[in-house]
């Protein structure tokens, strides 16, 4: 029986999961996507008439699930699966059985080799929802997801591979809140949402058994060409595909080197170096630890760079931004350095980073890069400042009157006052 506000937990998941671990024909394909939930599927199916992302013929499993929402005769509710359960699926499925983990980043699964006699893992990568929360473009982006689910799933079908499928994400996209409870309990919620934000623990680096870098981000893309997206999200935090070796640490220095291995179609390797520096400031009395450049190298020759402006933090701290990247908009901007560097389209969400002074392998107090004064402040700022040039303007003008001291006879001639009284 499925109650109303019923939350799947880690432990009932794996209840769930239970058939495909017995089954003869052992071939999972995991679709994992940055976010997702229940609601986006009657929402984005109902709210823009034709235009239904979930419209491919041959994703049968969500056909089925809305034409079941739609012929119900009463209020279905649905459960939803636990963010914290989701958080660790990929290694509960890795547990259960002795699979054969294989990591799809691009959308030519022709050229995957799939040994049916042994449990094959697929875990499908699909690209992010717009971060910008403009609802057309999410629609899209889910619409694009579920051509790549069809485009999968149709290929395996034509090769007579018998599969299971689970489609989930990282964290839910819609968090409800009921609009009548207290104070203190939308106080929780909101903490709660904000625990269930990180996700997925953040990049560490290690000299020794010491945390020398920490490195997060929600949304970690680029684009080659204006053409070619790479996702590295899911190769950099969730299902780790990235080589960190070449990465060097001291207390004046740091350099984060990140590798990853055929990332897409026609690029054999990719390396990003995040260049950071500390140093002692006379005028502040301290040391600042400063994100001096980002490097990207394309297989082993492409040698692209971009200057770093505004990211900079107290060496105890980290430092955190909600947007990084290459477009004028971010508050902190990777301004290309060379030729190169002008192919690269870079996106960071959410990013926090710390390569000095770590305690107890976690980040510091974020130093943020949103200023104290915002647009709106100073927005109100200026039309107060107006306001009350206007508002002194006009007393001192009132103070400037003064009373007549003569007045006209009706019975003598005409009272004339000189201009310099």
């Amino acid at each position: 029986a499925v109650h109303e506000g019923q939350v799947v937990s880690a432990q009932e998941l794996r209840v769930l999961l239970e058939p495909l671990f017995t089954q003869n024909s052992r071939n999972l394909v995991l679709f994992l996507q940055d976010r997702l939930s229940i609601d986006d599927f009657t929402y984005f199916s109902e709210s823009y008439g034709n235009k239904n992302p979930f419209q491919n013929q041959v994703n049968k499993p969500i056909h089925l699930l809305q034409e079941i929402l739609q012929s119900s005769p009463s209020s279905l509710v649905l459960p939803a699966v636990d963010c914290k359960a989701t958080k660790y699926l990929l290694s509960v499925l890795q547990e259960s059985g002795d699979w054969k983990l294989t990591n799809v980043t691009h959308l030519n699964v022709s050229q995957l080799e799939v040994n049916t006699s042994n449990p094959n893992l697929l875990v499908v990568q699909l690209q992010p929802l717009a971060s910008d929360l403009r609802e057309i473009s999410t629609l899209e982006a889910i619409a694009e997801n579920d051509k790549i689910i069809g485009r999968v799933t149709m290929d395996l079908q034509e090769r007579g591979i018998h599969f299971s499928v689970i489609y989930t994400a990282v964290r839910p996209s819609r968090i409800s809140r009921r609009t009548d409870a207290v104070a203190e309990l939308r106080r929780q919620l909101m903490a709660a949402e904000e625990e269930d934000s990180l996700s997925y623990p953040p990049l560490n680096v290690t000299t020794g058994n010491d945390t020398c870098i920490l490195f997060y981000a929600s949304n970690f893309s680029l684009k080659a060409n204006s053409s070619v997206l790479i996702d590295l999200t899911n190769a950099t935090f969730l299902s780790p595909n990235v080589d960190t070796s070449a990465s060097e640490c001291s207390d004046s220095n740091t350099t984060l080197s990140l590798k990853y291995t055929k990332p897409v179609n026609g690029i054999g390797s990719l390396e990003i170096r995040f260049l950071m520096t500390n140093k002692f400031y006379e005028v502040s009395a301290r040391k600042w630890s400063t994100l001096d450049s980002v490097e990207i190298v394309q297989d082993g020759e492409m040698f692209a760079k971009f200057n770093v402006s505004s990211i900079s933090s107290p060496a105890e701290y980290s430092f955190h931004c909600q947007l990084v990247g290459t477009s004028n908009l971010y508050p902190a901007r990777l301004v290309p350095s060379n030729n190169e560097a002008k192919n690269w389209d870079v996106l960071i969400s959410e990013l926090q980073i710390q390569g000095f002074n770590i305690i107890n392998n976690q980040f510091s107090y974020a130093s943020d890069c949103t200023g104290f004064f915002t647009p709106g402040i100073w927005m109100g700022l200026v039309t107060s400042i107006i306001l009350l040039w206007i508002l002194t303007y006009g007393i001192h003008m009132i103070m400037q009157l003064t009373t007549n001291s003569r007045f006209d006879d009706p019975k003598g001639p005409a009272l004339s006052v000189p201009q310099t009284e």
